[in-house]
């Protein structure tokens, strides 16, 4: 058998996390990467000028914009999530509305947690085919402080980690390769007669290396602590970024990102024909978000009811789907009565469609 061998040095899009604080610039600073596209799941992109998704009120949403990334190209160059643990929320609302769960807690010898990992898991890897087709992807993500207490040695002490959970920490951090932990630099100043303290200063630093008060690592050779801002990192970063823009995935370019799983279940041309019309040629015909630059507004002419909560109706408009879509597939898979009205469908068969949304789309297809 032969095999090729090759450089271990290679130009490759890179996987970077910075967290810190609210308020220090995390998304100030995410908007200096090259041509950056933000999927803000926590609303906080407001006031800066860039680009981004429409902000994904699920996670399955969220999953098939990166989807939709994976089959375009020429529209950005960096993929900045906005926050991962506000993208954590949206998994557990999706893994409790899926198995009927009232929280994501040690129950059942911690197998929520382990769930829970799992979706975290498919986020990243998708994020990693992402760096693969040569986008840069940026995870920002808030910190809070907990304690920490060292096997080989006695008490504990405080360190910043990332407001993840333990498990979902740990695989961010393996993921990445970098960590950039950003905070208000403090210095405390003890006056010598009343023995009272000060703190001073407040400058904003990043951190890039590991410290036993705080995650962070580089591949760089970034010195140990740095201003926050961008310029003082950008040589290195586009040094190691590769120059060539993200590639159009070939698999998905026939497939499209929003209505991946509806598309396989238009060959029976037999639906197309029955009354609901407006039903189906949507999904087989107008492939959402066709030219680039109407990406955050793909066309969607259908009137949704307003007793249909956000994130279904966002969800709606990415498949194609109308209210009288919607109806049938409650009332055909026996979840409600036939001719109920909109408004008496209960909150928490919304969110259940959420989190079976492929099975749904299947299901109405079938």
């Amino acid at each position: 058998m032969n095999f090729t061998v090759t450089s271990t040095r290679q130009t490759k899009a890179l996987k970077v996390v910075v967290y810190g604080p609210e308020g220090i610039g995390k998304t100030t600073f995410a908007n200096n990467f090259p041509q950056p596209i933000y999927i803000d799941t926590e609303g906080s992109t407001n006031f800066i000028d860039s680009q981004k998704l429409p902000d994904p009120t699920s996670w399955t949403m969220l999953l098939e914009e990166l989807e939709y990334l994976k089959s375009t190209s020429g529209i950005a160059r960096t993929i900045v999530i906005d926050t991962m643990d506000w993208a954590e929320n949206l998994a557990k609302q999706h893994l409790m509305a899926k198995n009927n769960w009232d929280a994501i807690d040690a129950s059942s010898y911690g197998t929520r947690y382990v769930a829970l990992a799992d979706e975290i898991g498919k986020l990243l890897n998708k994020l990693s085919e992402l760096v693969e087709l040569n986008y840069n992807v940026v995870l920002l993500a808030h910190s809070e402080t907990k304690k920490h207490e060292l096997p080989d040695e006695l008490g504990a002490f405080d360190r910043y980690v990332l407001k993840l959970e333990r498990r979902d920490a740990s695989l961010v951090k393996e993921w990445a390769d970098m960590i950039l932990f950003a905070n208000f630099k403090t210095t405390v100043i003890t006056d010598s007669k009343t023995n009272s303290k000060k703190a001073t200063g407040g400058q904003r630093v990043m951190y890039t290396t590991h410290k036993p008060t705080w995650d962070a690592k580089n591949r760089l050779g970034l010195a140990d602590e740095l201003p926050f801002d961008y310029e003082q990192i950008r040589v290195q970063l586009e040094q190691a970024m590769p120059q060539a823009e993200p590639v159009q995935q070939p698999v998905q370019a026939a497939v499209q990102p929003a209505p991946s799983q509806i598309q396989p279940q238009q060959v029976p041309p037999v639906q197309q024909e029955q009354v609901p019309l407006p039903e189906e040629p949507p999904q087989q015909q107008e492939v959402q978000m066709a030219p680039p630059e109407n990406l955050p507004a793909p066309e969607y002419t259908e009137e949704i009811s307003a007793a249909i909560p956000q994130d279904v109706a966002d969800l709606m408009r990415m498949s194609q789907l109308s209210t009288k879509d919607v109806m049938k597939l409650i009332y055909n898979a026996g979840f409600m009565p036939e001719g109920t009205p909109t408004e008496n469908v209960p909150q928490d068969l919304w969110a259940y469609l959420v989190s079976k949304w492929d099975e749904a789309l299947k299901f109405l297809n079938n």
